[in-house]
């Protein structure tokens, strides 16, 4: 974990209450898709926690839904602004066990850690799926950026206005992928769960305190003993999960 000043170089709306924020600083500190950031915003006492969507040396990019008042501030910040960031949080997605074929899916505000994911898989000569979820095609984002890695995207929408009618599970695949990854609300993860014939990696959602593991807030039980999703997590194997 690092705090560090980063500076805001972009803020810009993606889909109806999401936005993609590009920032710069000191990176050094994240090391694996899946993990995420903690900001301390002007008037809140607790950080808010954001999946780090993509970085690079020096940039930083995360994309964030608005729901509730620190969202909202961020979505009114712009470029030249700084932000006190905690960074390198959390437990990441564990790339060695992906095989040549996986399958990324990820829901809503769940998508944009497997951007770096799949950017990452994609380095190593894997062949990544992604199945991306989300409730209309207005909320739909990052479809293009996935396909540009040259991985092969379909999208799922509640109301059958773009791509697959339906959850992510109606979109997934039978067979033919050789491990899961997926990110979203837990209702989708235990469907997700219910579904898949191969082990996988699931990153949960939790409301956290101190976001690096001191507060003990975020407590789940596991089939091995009790994990903190900001610390052991928040990405967990398939196999240690009780629902």
């Amino acid at each position: 974990m690092k705090r560090s000043l980063f500076t805001i170089q972009g803020n810009q709306p993606l889909a109806p209450g999401t936005y993609r924020m590009t920032l710069s600083g000191d990176t050094g500190a994240i090391t694996a898709p899946g993990q995420f950031v903690n900001i301390a915003l002007a008037g809140k006492f607790l950080r808010r926690p954001i999946s780090v969507c993509d970085w690079g040396e020096g940039s930083l990019t995360l994309i964030y839904k608005v729901v509730g008042q620190g969202t909202a501030q961020m979505s009114q910040m712009s470029p030249g602004q700084t932000l006190d960031l905690l960074t390198g949080l959390g437990n990441g997605y564990d790339l060695s066990k992906a095989g040549d074929r996986p399958l990324l899916i990820g829901g809503g505000a769940g998508v944009p850690p497997l951007y770096a994911l799949a950017k990452a898989l994609v380095a190593q000569g894997k062949r990544p799926q992604v199945v991306l979820g989300f409730n209309t095609r207005a909320e739909a984002f990052l479809e293009e950026e996935f396909q540009a890695l040259g991985a092969a995207v379909t999208v799922a929408t509640a109301d059958g206005s773009y791509g697959v009618r339906g959850f992510v599970t109606d979109a997934m695949p039978r067979d033919g992928y050789s491990y899961i990854y997926t990110c979203g609300p837990e209702p989708m993860l235990r469907a997700v769960y219910g579904k898949a014939v191969t082990s996988g990696q699931f990153s949960f959602e939790e409301r956290m305190g101190c976001g690096f593991g001191a507060c003990m807030g975020c407590t789940c039980e596991t089939k091995y003993g009790y994990k903190r999703i900001c610390r052991e997590g928040p990405v967990l194997e398939k196999e240690e999960i009780l629902w």
